[in-house]
């Protein structure tokens, strides 16, 4: 069996993160969102099919021909014009069944398995808003009679989760499928179509779905996988740092003396930590970063070679790859009336869903001396503040 992983998108709604790479290599836990699915996939498909557009020469870059002996094939979308027309690229390589997925959000992988051992089926996760999702009406025996997009009053709260099992017959139900009101070949008409036949199952899942929509969700992500991450020490610890609970220390980092960490705590490769800093639970290093003295880093990501060097406060954000706080540079990550944060996307003030959400920056971003981010601001690329500048709003750069 052969999978396809959609990963041609732009991803504007991920922006400033998104600018510089494609979404599929945002790291979750030290570890792209590509790789989580590639193994999860290992053992379940003989190969994968990668569909890719937007910066595809880094996608190539970062997995090669092959992951740890899973063949890896490359088609190009050179339009984005819809998941089914993403699916109709790959025909040429597929001559029976093969599973579909969205590379962007995150699958238990026993559920991908058991979705693989299914026919012509979505998987399916309940959730507590159905509205917000395209929702599968099923029979008694878990047939799919309907897929309703965002339905103002869900008949089930069977939401599909965008992985499926088809048979090669869904190419010629894509070539016969009328675009969406985007324009778009979408995956889920196909699905309407064979479900009206009678022909389409829902597989619903018992394990974990983290979608990655908007940056904030990386955080919900990186919260979950911590809780089930395994406590590791391959890197050197002074004697005079605390640690409690999980906490995994990669090889080559340095914890200094008068660290407090409270895991969940991961800690990537190289990285460098102290003297008498604070990482509080949440608080997830990559590879190659710095947090010096006096700083304090509480359920935040930094991606790698970020540097928090002394005297900063960074809760609840996401920190770009090389980017480096300014001494004294705090994110504030609560708004005065306790409401949710709303953050800029595309034009649009978006209600982000929590209550704690401070900064996303992007990649090379350098602030100044005693900056003050305010509660779901955006930093793009390459950009930075004047020392003492209070943050308002997003800091942007043309792309």
């Amino acid at each position: 069996m052969k999978a396809i992983i959609m990963v041609a998108g732009k991803s504007t709604r991920t922006y400033p993160l998104t600018v510089t790479r494609p979404k599929p290599l945002l790291k979750v836990l030290n570890k792209p969102i590509l790789a989580w699915h590639l193994d999860a996939l290992r053992g379940a498909v003989d190969e994968v099919l990668l569909v890719v557009g937007y910066r595809k020469e880094m996608v190539h870059e970062a997995f090669g021909d092959a992951f740890e002996g899973l063949p890896l094939r490359y088609v190009e979308q050179t339009e984005q014009l819809g998941t089914g027309h993403a699916v109709l690229q790959c025909e040429p390589y597929v001559d029976g069944p093969f599973i579909a997925m969205n590379g962007d959000d995150l699958y238990a992988p026993d559920d991908l398995r058991r979705l693989a051992d299914a026919t012509n089926a979505a998987l399916a996760k309940r959730v507590a808003d159905p509205r917000l999702y395209g929702v599968l009406e099923v029979d008694s025996e878990g047939r799919v009679r309907r897929l309703v997009e965002k339905p103002e009053n869900p008949a089930s709260d069977l939401a599909s989760v965008g992985a499926y099992v088809l048979t090669p017959e869904v190419f010629d139900v894509l070539r016969g499928t009328a675009p969406s009101e985007r324009g778009e070949i979408e995956i889920t008409s196909a699905i309407q179509t064979l479900a009206g036949r009678g022909e389409f199952h829902a597989v619903e899942m018992e394990g974990y779905w983290l979608p990655i929509g908007y940056p904030w969700n990386l955080l919900e992500a990186n919260e979950y996988l911590l809780q089930e991450m395994e406590p590791e020490i391959a890197g050197e610890v002074s004697p005079r740092a605390e640690l409690t609970g999980p906490v995994h220390v990669g090889k080559g980092s340095v914890i200094r003396g008068g660290v407090v960490i409270d895991g969940p705590v991961y800690i990537g490769e190289s990285c460098h930590v102290g003297p008498n800093s604070w990482l509080r639970p949440g608080a997830t290093l990559c590879n190659g970063c710095r947090v010096g003295q006096s700083s304090e880093i509480k359920n935040s990501v930094l991606f790698d070679g970020a540097a928090v060097p002394h005297l900063s406060y960074v809760g609840d954000s996401i920190i770009g790859e090389r980017s480096n706080l300014g001494a004294g540079t705090i994110t504030a990550n609560v708004r005065h009336d306790g409401g949710h944060v709303k953050s800029m996307v595309k034009g649009e003030l978006v209600d982000t869903g929590r209550r704690k959400l401070g900064v996303v920056v992007g990649d090379d971003v350098h602030t100044g001396i005693n900056t003050s981010l305010y509660p779901g601001r955006k930093l793009w690329p390459g950009t930075s503040t004047r020392p003492g500048e209070p943050v308002l709003c997003d800091i942007e750069t043309p792309e």
